[in-house]
Parts: C-alpha cells; structure tokens; sequence
C-alpha cells in the first residue's frame, strides 16, 4: 500500500498596517498602493490595511470607501477630530495581524522600507522603529518630535540611545496590553513602553509629503505633550515641588542677607524695578504649576465622566460586535 503523503501547509504571517488619516485625499490611494506592491515582493505575508478617518472635512472619506472595494483594506470612520493616537488605538482594536506596522498617510514614511524594520523585529525585539537617516518634517514637527523624546526618555524612562517616531513595527500582544488602556488622552508610545523596553531603531530614509501640509500644528503638539506629561508620570508634579523649595530657599537666604545688612548698618532702599521682577517671575513661576496641577486635575475629572477615546460613525469591511445589554451593565458596575 503507498502511503499517503503528509500535506505540509506554510503559515503565513499577517500584517496589520494602521494608518491613521487626516486631511489626505490626494495622498492615501498612493500610500495605500504602494503598501499592497511591497507586501507582494516577499512570500509568506498577507495583509490587512486599517485606515481611520479622523475627522477630516475633505474627500479623504470617499477615497477611503472606493478604496474599501478591496475586501483587505479595511476603514473606521470616526464621528470627529480625535487627534493621531486616538485614530491609533481605534484601529488597534480591530487588527487580526500578527505583527502591526503603524505609518502616517503622506507618504513621507516609505512603505517600500517597511521590511527593514520587520526583519529587525524578527532578531527578537518587540517593537522597531524607525530611525530618519534625514528628517524632511517642518522645524515645528521636528522641534515637536524632539520634546516628545526627551519627554519619553524623561518621564516614561525610553533607553537613551532609543528614539520613537510615528513609522514602526511591534509584535501582536504588545498592541494588545496598549488597548488596555480606556482612558481619554492616549499617548501610544508612552503605552507601548509600559509594555515592552525590548525596543530597536532601524536607519530609514525620510520622504518629502507628497501634498499638504502636516496637520500637527503648535497648537495639536502642545496638546500631545500636556498628553505625555499627565498620563504616564507625576515626575511634573515632583518637579514643581523642587522649584517651589530652590525658591522658598532663595527667599530665606536673601531674608537672611537683609537682616544682616540692616543690623550692620548697611542697607539701601530697594529698588522698585528689582522688587517688581522678582514678584513677576515668582508669580509666574506659581501660576505655571497651578495651571499644571489643574491639567492634571481636570483630565482625571474628564476620565471620571467616561469621555470615549474615540467614536466610530461607519466602518467598512469591519464588524463590530455589539455588546449584549448584560456586559455593558457589567461594566457601568465595576465603573
């Protein structure tokens, strides 16, 4: 009798590429093909690509639904402006993928480079991101990234010789331990080092956006960081207090040093400038860590009340699975 020939059959890996989108109608067609094109030039991988809209007011969402013809590209519409990392996390709670690529919509993240960064992962990291051989974002972006990593190395405790930028790569279970996270005001990093510190950089190149103008503005940077500074450390809040006891220090010495001049018979009048200086920079000094305290107090009031990371309008190629009256109770319970 011959024997019946064992069929082997070669798992292929998934990826997930989540692009969250904003204001991109004439540059997310391209990423989009691109991503398909360099996925077909190695064996072994299919894909997914999530797409969220984030609240843009142009065509961007019905580029998004032609795109969607397509039954692996895959879109989440969402009911308003969240900001970049809530557009993240949406989309991470619907990846199917073993290993997740995140890259912007502009296409300055070159799809044809994602291999580099999975090949590293595959050494044994964790999470891999990319490293700009030349940076070619606007000064306010590249001021902007360069306070999130100080911040990062700061506050959340980042390995210095690492730097974290928007294109990267990470393994399935750590995107699973970040949508743990259920609050307001999600910063995606600072989540993804909670997780893991098994982090490496790979050298990528740095493409010119293909159209537009970036959507972080001063503003949206400003908010990303107050987002960084009172979700992941009260090292802010140690830092007022230092400042208050350096200056508490200085007004006792400098007390100390009128006392003495005045026993001595030494003393001249103060000035009026130098005394309104003094008030004005401590003044300052005081309102700045109020204001701090208050972002602190006033984002754990919004947690409280349950604000949602995000809202989702429509979704194609997507099924959400509702929630039976039973678990929502749960949770309103345990909540």
């Amino acid at each position: 009798m011959r024997k019946k020939r064992k069929k082997i059959v070669i798992k292929m890996e998934k990826l997930s590429f989540v692009i969250p989108c904003y204001y991109s109608e004439k540059t997310i067609k391209n990423v989009v093909s691109r991503i398909i094109d360099v996925v077909k030039t190695r064996t072994g991988y299919d894909y997914e690509i999530i797409c969220v809209n984030d609240g843009s007011k142009d065509g961007t969402y019905a580029q998004l639904r032609s795109l969607s013809e397509n039954p692996k590209i895959k879109v989440i519409d969402l009911a308003r402006n969240f900001g970049q990392h809530s557009a993240l996390m949406a989309g991470f709670n619907y990846v199917e993928g073993d290993i997740i690529v995140c890259l912007d919509d502009d296409g300055q993240n070159p799809p044809e480079e994602v291999f580099k960064l999975i090949d590293m992962l595959k050494e044994g990291y964790d999470l891999v991101s990319a490293r700009y051989s030349k940076d070619t974002r606007s000064l306010i972006r590249k001021i902007g990234t360069r306070v999130s990593i100080a911040m990062s190395h700061y506050l959340v405790g980042m390995p210095k010789e690492i730097e974290l930028n928007s294109y990267f790569v990470m393994k399935r279970f750590v995107a699973e331990e970040v949508i743990k996270y259920q609050n307001p005001y999600p910063f995606v990093l600072g989540l993804a080092l909670r997780v893991t510190r098994n982090i490496a950089n790979v050298e990528i190149r740095h493409d010119e956006r293909m159209a537009g103008t970036s959507g972080y503005n001063l503003h949206g940077l400003i908010r990303l960081w107050l987002n960084g500074f009172t979700a992941f450390s009260e090292k802010p809040l140690r830092l007022a207090s230092v400042v208050g006891m350096l200056c508490a220090t200085g007004g006792i010495v400098y007390a100390i040093v009128i006392i003495l001049r005045k026993l001595f018979g030494n003393i001249s009048a103060i000035g009026y400038s130098s005394m309104m200086a003094a008030l004005l920079f401590f003044c300052g000094v005081i309102m700045l860590f109020l204001g701090l305290l208050g972002e602190y107090v006033g984002r754990m009031y919004i947690c409280i009340n349950n604000a949602p990371q995000y809202a989702i309008r429509e979704t194609k190629n997507i099924k959400i699975e509702l929630k039976s009256e039973e678990e929502v109770h749960e949770k309103n319970i345990s909540a």
